[in-house]
């Protein structure tokens, strides 16, 4: 039986990176997945695959050049799913290969199959061929991710009521579309299709969406997907779901159908931890299968194992998962490292983009801190104007006492580029003053920042110490 330092079960972006922060301090690693999975959910169904699909969506479309050239424009004419996968197919396979070199120049080892745990210090894995290898480690991760959520009253049959791992594998693009749960998934596929002109149905049974979201920032996404074509259908719970072999029939509480050739369920993912046998290592994990952990090194309740990624639950990023694989590798394997920063950024890839970083305006009043905000829209800036923008919104939150960002929300083209510069004066514990002072490149997108701060700067208590002190001037002598 072979012996581990760490051993590592998924492959995601926070497996990833445990396992290569692992190879650097030449510990031996090994990483389990399954076969033809390397990678993981964020390279075969999730962050990679749809974000691919988004760039193919918005090029073949000519969604970008519209408001020049009419809402008919399209850059090909009768764009087919095979359109779509082309491009889709040689983004993952480039991933993986990439992955691949990663691990093999860190000396990472690696064995395809399913991983169980037979003891706190032991798991086996069973492969496809029905070969069952058993390995023992010192500190083990549990990186597995999450799979989709598929309810029994909805009647999946892979090809016109599927999930979102079935999404990408559609055999045609349909004319209309049911997408059911307004979450980042569903809202990230709801309007990239509306983008090709898909007729497209967004149900979400509560009464509002994307929650942790700015509500201005909603109110202004909101409008902007309804004028694109989205329906959007806010506390509208489903009490069934008909296969009609042609169509999709959706009945609603509310009393009214719904009718489209397609729908996808996005309504929740679980983690991915049910054929682990965590009990046997001494783990619970909660009703949706996911583990908690200390949030500081990512220890479960049995200290030597440790879990990262999106099996823990908020925020279910992939860059923030790529952080929590190296810090808690370096935990494990007794290496100092510098802790995470308090601010990062949420990006949500829909059209258009939103990404946020910091406090909304909402937690802002929750906590009764005085605040100024600062509004630039991209129609404003020469560079918005040059691009076509019709929309796009920029807001910053600033302390009226301190005069520190707080808080940026973002929405429109380039949003999940732009918030950048947000966390970094956010991390670096920046006023609006900076804003001000500084200069950007002209035309540029960025200088949305300049025009926000500015719009707060102006209401905002002028300094004492910035306040020029003038000499009266000597009165002239009579003659």
């Amino acid at each position: 039986m072979s012996h581990y330092d760490l051993i590592i079960i998924g492959s995601g972006p926070s497996g990833r990176s445990a396992a290569i922060q692992a190879g650097k301090l030449k510990r031996r690693v090994l990483v389990i997945d399954r076969k033809d999975r390397l990678g993981g959910v964020s390279v075969h169904t999730g962050t990679i695959p749809s974000k691919t699909l988004r760039e193919t969506v918005l090029n073949l479309s000519g969604w970008r050049e519209r408001s020049f050239y009419g809402r008919s424009y399209r850059v090909k004419d009768d764009i087919d799913a095979g359109d779509l996968k082309s491009r889709l197919h040689m983004t993952l396979d480039y991933e993986v290969d990439v992955l691949e070199h990663q691990f093999n120049r860190n000396h990472v080892d690696t064995l395809s199959g399913m991983a169980r745990f037979v003891s706190p210090t032991e798991v086996e894995v069973a492969t496809e061929a029905g070969e069952v290898t058993k390995v023992s480690g010192d500190k083990f991760m549990i990186a597995t991710g999450t799979k989709t959520y598929r309810p029994d009253n909805i009647p999946f049959n892979g090809s016109t009521i599927v999930d979102s791992d079935e999404f990408l594998e559609l055999a045609q693009i349909p004319r209309s579309l049911i997408v059911v749960g307004a979450g980042v998934i569903g809202v990230e596929y709801a309007t990239m299709f509306s983008a090709l002109d898909v007729r497209v149905t967004l149900i979400e049974p509560r009464d509002s969406f994307l929650d942790f979201i700015d509500r201005r920032l909603i109110e202004e996404f909101t409008h902007q997907i309804r004028e694109n074509g989205v329906d959007l259908r806010l506390g509208s719970a489903i009490e069934k779901v008909e296969d009609g072999g042609t169509h999709v029939e959706v009945s609603l509480a509310n009393g009214r159908h719904v009718r489209s050739e397609m729908l996808l369920f996005a309504a929740g993912r679980m983690g991915a931890t049910d054929k682990l046998n965590v009990d046997a290592a001494g783990l619970e994990t909660d009703h949706r299968g996911r583990l908690e952990v200390d949030r500081k090194t990512y220890q479960t309740n049995v200290p030597h194992i440790y879990a990262t990624g999106d099996v823990i639950g908020h925020p279910s990023l992939a860059s923030t998962s790529l952080q929590q694989g190296r810090v808690a590798a370096c935990h494990a394997l007794d290496t100092p490292t510098l802790p995470e920063s308090p601010w990062f950024p949420y990006g949500i890839y829909s059209v258009p983009e939103i990404s946020t970083c910091g406090m909304s305006e909402e937690e802002m009043q929750e906590r009764g801190i005085p605040y100024e905000v600062g509004i630039a829209r991209f129609r404003e800036t020469s560079r918005g104007h040059i691009m076509g923008l019709e929309h796009g919104m920029l807001k910053m939150l600033f302390s009226l006492k301190t005069r520190r960002v707080l808080g940026v929300q973002i929405v429109g083209e380039g949003a999940t580029e732009l918030i950048h510069i947000a966390q970094a004066v956010l991390n670096l514990k920046g006023t609006v003053d900076y804003f001000v002072q500084n200069t950007f490149n002209y035309p540029t997108l960025a200088e949305a920042y300049k025009i926000a701060g500015l719009d707060a700067f102006n209401r905002m208590p002028i300094p004492e110490e910035y306040k020029v002190k003038r000499e009266d001037k000597p009165k002239k002598a009579k003659t």
